[in-house]
């Protein structure tokens, strides 16, 4: 069983959160199923947690970490997620030293649907450069240069640019080799495209437990080729590092607390 395993002997360099909504047919409306995976600081990448939730909102990231916590799970170099605002909040009051990276890929689509389709190649070629800067400062000077240029002509891009504009950076903290990890996941994306690929050929699932099963099953399979070794001696020392100027292992982690009494509707799934 994936999700009782016990994660305290881990150590976990890099953690991932993300939801994929499909529809279902008892409820006629679609369902989250909230998903976890890490990289361990040898490179291995692992699935964690499969739950599924009807947003992303501070009860539902909070239930997700506590079961972390309650598997001794230590806390990570980063945490990479989409802009939901609970669950950042939720991140911040469990681990609030770890740095919280916000997904490029999500970020690149919200941009690209705020600049006309003639002007995106080119505002496109700036953000990339701006993202992947050599260092964080060069970074957030490309980043206030390509507002001042574009402010008057795509104001609401520019206003995406400075949302969660620490979380955007954050990448730049660690080892350059590893960034294009934790900026963002191809491999989990494609499995997304592989599990809605799956349930248009069953338009709509009857119930939560089956589509559960149905991003399991496709998660899974691709889990089993993460195994691998992927980080040399020389980039886990420099994640160590990492962990030792961010002090990760002396915290302590707040009280996790949920702000209201009302639970989202959840469901947790495992498997063999």
């Amino acid at each position: 069983m994936f999700r009782p395993r016990d994660l305290s002997q881990e150590s976990v360099a890099y953690l991932f959160i993300d939801t994929v909504y499909e529809p279902l047919r008892r409820w006629g409306q679609k369902t989250g199923v909230l998903c976890v995976w890490a990289i361990w600081e040898d490179g291995r990448k692992v699935l964690l947690s499969l739950s599924t939730s009807n947003s992303e909102s501070y009860e539902s990231g909070l239930e997700v970490l506590r079961d972390l916590l309650k598997r001794g799970m230590r806390p990570p170099v980063t945490i990479t997620t989409d802009g939901a605002g609970g669950l950042s909040k939720a991140i911040d009051a469990s681990w609030p030293k770890s740095l919280r990276i916000r997904w490029w890929f999500h970020k690149m689509q919200n941009l690209e649907q705020k600049v006309p389709a003639q002007a995106g190649p080119a505002f496109k070629a700036l953000v990339v450069d701006m993202r992947d800067a050599p260092a964080r400062q060069k970074a957030e000077e490309r980043r206030a240069q390509l507002v001042v240029q574009y402010q008057r002509e795509f104001p609401a891009a520019c206003r995406c640019l400075w949302d969660a504009a620490a979380a955007s950076l954050n990448h730049l903290e660690v080892p350059p080799r590893q960034q294009h990890y934790v900026r963002t996941s191809n491999l989990a994306e494609r499995a997304f495209v592989e599990a809605r690929r799956r349930t248009k050929v069953i338009p709509h699932l009857f119930e939560e437990r089956s589509l559960v099963q149905l991003v399991f099953a496709v998660l899974i399979r691709v889990s089993d080729r993460w195994t691998k070794k992927g980080f040399s001696e020389v980039e886990r020392h420099q994640i160590r590092t990492l962990r030792r100027k961010r002090t990760l292992d002396e915290q302590e982690v707040r009280s996790l607390a949920p702000t209201s009494d009302h639970q989202s509707r959840r469901s947790a799934a495992s498997a063999a």
